[in-house]
């Protein structure tokens, strides 16, 4: 069968009340689906993306070259088998791919909102989710998967909205984010302020598509260190010196140099800088105790069949911190979760890459 692709973007009129005590209206919400709903709509699964990434997690669009985020995890016959679940992934309010976010027009006004947009959470993002699948009529699904700040979603699920999901897998994540990882995300937030081409927010859209964003690419190249491991820039690059460069030039680059200069000046040309600036602000004040004693009391909520799923070398979310939440749900006396750690030398990024590592447990997972 066909991946059955579909996007659609809904539309709403009913503010949305935020955590900040803002509201946003209206609003836009993007999304993208996959195979066919079954007619007791039991069988939806919904993937949740990570700071960069959008609805568009499997398949290709015509004339695209690179295919959806997720495409070997999602499709006819692979884990998340379009033949048998219909899949939905939406674009997190906030983000720059199609649902409301900084540079959206702001009503009524037709300007972009820019600094005028709220700081929005990972709880509002799924809240949004929650509006858009009300309005599909789905009501409850049979599983929530995903990665990084995806993970950060699908936890936030399983506490805020316990009989949502039937099952839940969230992997290379954390119930909180810590420093490490907020000072990697402060590094690109100065990086991206200090460019004098952002003009303090007031950039022109159009120009940075086409000539990128010096300070963001930086911001970016440090990002890109956070999502390798050591062992992985070994592997990848060692010590390789670039073939046409001298290795007595002062700006003569190592493979690695190279690899961080491409990957970050390419970003800046397809990622909205505010918009970066206000997910990774999201995903700093991620914290699944908010509203509650302590995250003991938070993980007595949870009511879905919860996979936990860590990455041995991850640096940017310690496989330690997935560890401490399994320990946390054990306490509180959870009978209905797992936790498995992959052994994986290649980093945070080794949920979008080495698939072959953890496919099969999604599908056993999905299979019952």
């Amino acid at each position: 069968m066909p991946l059955n692709l579909k996007t659609n973007t809904e539309h709403f009129t009913n503010p949305l009340y935020l955590e900040s005590g803002r509201i946003l209206e209206p609003y836009d919400i993007t999304y993208e689906t996959y195979g066919e709903l079954n007619d007791d709509k039991s069988n939806v699964v919904v993937i949740c993306h990570a700071l960069t990434g959008s609805h568009h997690c499997a398949g290709s669009y015509e004339g695209e070259n690179k295919a959806g985020w997720w495409d070997g995890l999602i499709g006819p016959n692979k884990a998340v088998d379009t033949n048998k679940f219909f899949v939905i992934c939406t674009n997190v309010i906030g983000s720059c791919f199609g649902s409301t976010g900084p540079m959206s027009l702001r009503h009524p006004y037709q300007d972009h909102y820019r600094y005028k947009f709220p700081v929005v959470t990972i709880k509002d993002m799924v809240k949004a989710q929650r509006i858009l699948f009300d309005r599909l009529d789905i009501h409850r699904v049979y599983a929530i998967i995903g990665g990084s700040m995806g993970g950060m979603q699908a936890l936030q699920f399983a506490i805020h909205y316990p009989s949502f999901a039937q099952k839940i897998i969230s992997m290379a994540s954390t119930y909180a984010t810590q420093p490490w990882a907020i000072a990697f995300n402060k590094v690109a937030q100065e990086a991206i302020l200090k460019d004098p081409d952002f003009k303090q927010g007031y950039y022109d859209p159009e120009l940075i598509k086409e000539n990128g964003l010096a300070g963001m690419a930086v911001g970016r190249m440090a990002g890109h260190i956070s999502f390798l491991s050591p062992e992985s820039m070994k592997s990848k690059f060692d010590r390789e010196y670039k073939r046409t460069d001298g290795l007595y030039e002062l700006f003569g680059k190592f493979q690695v140099e190279s690899y961080l200069e491409y990957n970050g000046y390419n970003f800046t040309k397809w990622f909205d800088p505010l918009t970066y600036l206000y997910i990774t602000k999201a995903i700093n004040i991620f914290d699944l105790s908010r509203g509650f004693d302590s995250i003991h009391e938070a993980m007595k909520k949870v009511q879905s069949e919860l996979h936990l799923i860590s990455f041995k070398n991850d640096i940017l979310f310690k496989n330690t911190e997935m560890k401490e939440l399994d320990d946390i749900l054990e306490e509180v006396g959870n009978k209905n979760h797992h936790y498995i750690d992959v052994d994986s030398d290649y980093g945070h990024d080794a949920f979008l890459v080495e698939l072959d590592k953890f496919e099969d447990y999604v599908k056993d997972v999905l299979n019952g």
